[in-house]
């Protein structure tokens, strides 16, 4: 039924461009989203009957406070709240300072220190509008190479090619290559992807910009033991925390802890 929505609303769109080198598993569809994965994330805001959605608040700490959960950011004064969902990566949730420190038992600690994630850098390359990228292919996934593993001309992915848009090219590393240079500097580290994807695909033209984006939790390579959707950390005020680290990496794994978080949220109100 998700995809049945998304589809009719034309957020999600058949894949029906070429890719080479992509394994398809028997009885899968794959789908695509024109105006990027972010506009997944919008509808549904958009569906939220009015809520108020706030960008860039970097949580550091949570307490109890009068029986509200008290969050304290990088900027802005704390806020209190009756309700508490956690969905960013696990290894930050373990990072959080104040009384969730204590809150979390023994049994769950283990259970999310057991949560692994992949390394991976991505690079955009933006053209001008005009620009011709003259591949047969809309993305490829490269088997052959310590550096790069799957690079997409991003707006042939997505059907969307216009002669007042330029072309863009994004490109993701190696798992290897991630981990490796995790920690390196950016301007070095996109240097060497853009040496590697000269020789992969020379006839590249010189971009207009580049962006090197550091994704340290790319995909998650081992859940929460037998991947419930989510865990009640405290039930009264509640303290809930989920994503895909308590399910799988790809939009059903999304679906299925959202579902989970909603039942379990449903239930405390």
């Amino acid at each position: 039924s998700f995809y049945e929505e998304l589809l009719c609303h034309g957020i999600l769109k058949p894949l029906t461009a070429p890719v080479e080198g992509m394994v398809a598993k028997e009885g899968s569809c794959n789908y695509m989203a024109p105006q990027g994965i972010s506009s997944v994330v919008k509808y549904y805001l958009n569906q939220s009957a009015g809520a108020d959605v706030f960008y860039e608040q970097h949580v550091t700490c949570i307490s109890l406070r009068d029986g509200k959960w008290e969050v304290s950011r990088k900027t802005g004064p704390p806020e209190q709240f009756d309700i508490v969902i956690l969905t960013m990566p696990v290894p930050q949730i373990l990072q959080l300072q104040g009384d969730i420190v204590n809150i979390i038992n023994e049994s769950q600690k283990q259970q999310l220190e057991s949560v692994s994630y992949s390394s991976r850098y991505a690079l955009g390359l933006f053209y001008e509008a005009g620009t011709r990228i003259d591949v047969p292919w809309a993305a490829q996934y490269i088997t052959d190479n310590p550096c790069i593993r799957f690079i997409s001309i991003d707006n042939k992915k997505r059907n969307i090619e216009s002669p007042e848009i330029g072309p863009s090219v994004v490109v993701h590393t190696t798992v290897a290559f991630g981990s490796e240079y995790l920690d390196s500097d950016p301007t070095e580290v996109q240097q060497l992807i853009l040496s590697h994807l000269e020789r992969i695909v020379p006839s590249l033209p010189t971009p207009a910009s580049i962006k090197c984006q550091k994704w340290r939790y790319s995909q998650v390579t081992k859940a929460v033991p037998s991947s419930p959707g989510q865990m009640i950390l405290h039930t009264q005020p509640l303290l809930i925390c989920g994503g895909d680290g308590f399910t799988c990496s790809n939009f059903d794994g999304c679906i299925d802890s959202a579902l989970s978080l909603a039942e379990a949220v449903k239930s405390h109100l």
